[in-house]
């Protein structure tokens, strides 16, 4: 053997032998044993749709479902939710226990909220199917109760921010036919208050009833003037002018003619039922109140039913998480696979060692 293989094999023990048989060392003696908890599930959503739209309503369903399972995806490998779980089991303490003995798969205690959810993720798998939107959770833990927990508060946490969505997406659905019917309720009862202050103002409850009295008074005015000029045609044949009588009936006549007179103006300009109104000016801005508050009144119905209509459409449209596996709880470790990673060291050590040599001879024979 010449000088240039001892150099080859001292890297070869170097490059290859050595690193495989540290990972050996350290896979088998010092690597802690990894349980695993598994949970499968999925974002229902409830909605019973309507046969004339049987099939647009598939469509949106599956499309609507999809994107709750990517939200839910990205949700379960965020940092919100690592911190919502840390905050509630403590996540450095549980899995930094071993990392003195085991610091390539343990937690470094004093990591911070970055590392952690770097960690996380190798920690917590999570697979997504979105042609189906099956979502399936990998929970590794150093005992098999810690997996069990970390993935039951997983998906805890996940429900909880689908109900959340499910909540925000009932509140948008309902949030403007409720602002209509506020406005519409607003409005009715400003113009079933302008109707009362009318009728306080006028002291008329209904302004027709008052015409229609009126018009009784009147036509009972001018029976009187027929009678009055009657008797005052009998007398002026029989009697001198200055007869008693017929001063007496000429006095009848003027008040009965004055009176008529009086109650005509209310009518009509000058007249004076309530605050300077005639009863024109009345009737009109009375019946103007009486349609406002029709329109006001059909407006509040329509939009009770709309308001009940966005309601029900909600109710309909609700969403939960339901999960179809687990969360288990391991009997024996799975992880690490010591043989895999050992093999893999080795080979990649291997076909490192290969191509440094290659390109060591290349360079060799270039000289």
């Amino acid at each position: 053997m010449r000088k240039r293989h001892y150099r080859l094999a001292f890297s070869f023990v170097l490059l290859v032998l050595l690193p495989t048989i540290g990972a050996g060392y350290y896979l088998y003696t010092m690597a802690k044993a990894q349980f695993v908890s598994e949970v499968g599930f999925t974002v229902r959503r409830e909605e019973a749709p309507l046969v004339s739209n049987l099939l647009t309503t598939l469509g949106n369903v599956s499309s609507s479902s999809s994107s709750d399972s990517d939200i839910l995806f990205e949700y379960v490998r965020s940092q919100e939710l690592v911190r919502r779980v840390d905050e509630e089991i403590d996540l450095r303490s549980l899995y930094g226990a071993v990392y003195d003995e085991d610091p390539l798969f343990g937690l470094d205690p004093d990591a911070t909220i970055e590392e952690l959810v770097d960690y996380w993720q190798r920690v917590v798998r999570v697979s997504y199917a979105p042609s189906t939107g099956l979502l399936e959770l990998e929970v590794r833990a150093f005992d098999p109760q810690t997996a069990t927990r970390v993935a039951r508060l997983v998906f805890s946490e996940s429900s909880e921010m689908i109900n959340e969505l499910s909540q925000i997406a009932r509140d948008d659905a309902t949030r403007y036919a409720r602002e209509d019917l506020e406005r519409a309720q607003a409005d009715l009862k400003a113009l079933r208050q302008s109707l009362t202050e009318f009728r306080m103002r006028t002291q008329i409850v209904d302004p027709q009833a008052a015409i229609q009295g009126q018009m009784g008074l009147l036509a009972s005015l001018q029976q009187q003037l027929g009678e009055a000029l009657i008797e005052y045609d009998l007398l002026v044949g029989k009697a001198p002018e200055n007869d008693p009588r017929i001063l007496k009936v000429k006095g009848r006549l003027e008040a009965i003619r004055a009176r008529i007179d009086q109650e005509r103006q209310q009518f009509g300009q000058g007249g004076d039922v309530a605050d300077g109104e005639n009863y024109a000016t009345m009737v009109a801005r009375f019946e103007q109140l009486l349609v406002e508050r029709e329109f006001a009144e059909q407006k509040y119905a329509t939009a009770v039913a709309n308001f009940d209509r966005a309601q029900t459409e909600a109710q309909r449209q609700s969403r939960y998480l339901a999960a179809y596996v687990g969360p288990t709880e391991a009997e024996s470790a799975i992880y690490p696979r010591r043989l895999l990673i050992f093999l893999l060291v080795a080979f990649f050590s291997t076909i490192a060692w290969a191509i440094l040599a290659l390109v060591y001879y290349s360079l060799r024979d270039r000289r």
